[in-house]
């Protein structure tokens, strides 16, 4: 849950990092308030705000809401934050402070999964097969949101366009929900709704964009003592 969630909000950041939002002239303009044309409409500027960046760093706080508890319970049981640096093509690196530290790092072939207190790290060979469905292609560099996603408006106005994707293909998570600037394309908000009815929440601060990480920072190497299990992409 927690891997699908950071990957899948990577393309909510890296969509609300693209650029500063245009003034003036048509890009501007609030689109139509009807649910069907703000939907498509809000889509297509976050596409081309996505477009222009390359990678891009930022503070997360991740919330993740079980679907056996309650949601003020749930709130507060699995709560996280720290810092996330994304790259393209499929690059990432997830650095968990609280509760606890722990890494996720991904070069755009392998994943890694660490946790220091444990000792053990998980290494999935096939970062590209691990997630079904649209949402690794966003970190590959290659999704197209109106083709990969059902995008519906489940409400458009001056306080934000709430967009809900449903991928078109068979995927590992039911659906995705954007809060974003109806003007600019700029994203608020994301969760990530997951085949069981669990819920993960992201969002960012501090953002900045094409900055140019060097590739050695998705590059994982299991300190010496460590544990690694390897595991096919289908677990």
């Amino acid at each position: 849950m927690r891997l699908l969630g950071v990957l899948l909000a990577g393309l909510a950041l890296a969509a609300s990092a693209a650029a500063p939002p245009a003034r003036g002239g048509p890009a501007a303009e609030a689109p139509p308030a009807r649910p069907a044309d703000c939907a498509e409409a809000v889509a297509r500027k976050v596409q081309q705000r996505y477009e222009r960046v390359d990678d891009l760093s930022a503070r997360f706080e991740q919330t993740t809401q079980l679907a056996s508890f309650g949601t003020e319970a749930a709130a507060d049981s699995d709560r996280s934050s720290g810092e996330v640096v994304l790259a393209k093509p499929g690059r990432m690196r997830w650095s968990y402070e609280k509760p606890e530290p722990s890494l996720v790092v991904s070069d755009g072939h392998t994943v890694w999964l660490f946790d220091p207190a444990k000792r053990e790290a998980q290494r999935f060979p096939n970062a590209e097969s691990f997630l079904s469905g649209a949402a690794i292609q966003f970190l590959l560099g290659k999704g197209r949101l109106l083709e990969t996603f059902r995008v519906s408006a489940l409400r458009c106005g001056p306080g934000g366009a709430l967009l809900d994707l449903v991928p078109r293909q068979p995927a590992s998570y039911e659906r995705l929900q954007l809060l974003a600037d109806p003007a600019s394309g700029e994203i608020q908000e994301t969760a990530v709704f997951d085949l069981v009815g669990n819920v993960t929440r992201v969002s960012f601060s501090r953002v900045e964009v094409n900055r140019h990480p060097p590739a050695s920072l998705f590059q994982f190497e299991p300190p010496p003592g460590v544990q690694v299990i390897e595991l096919p992409p289908s677990q």
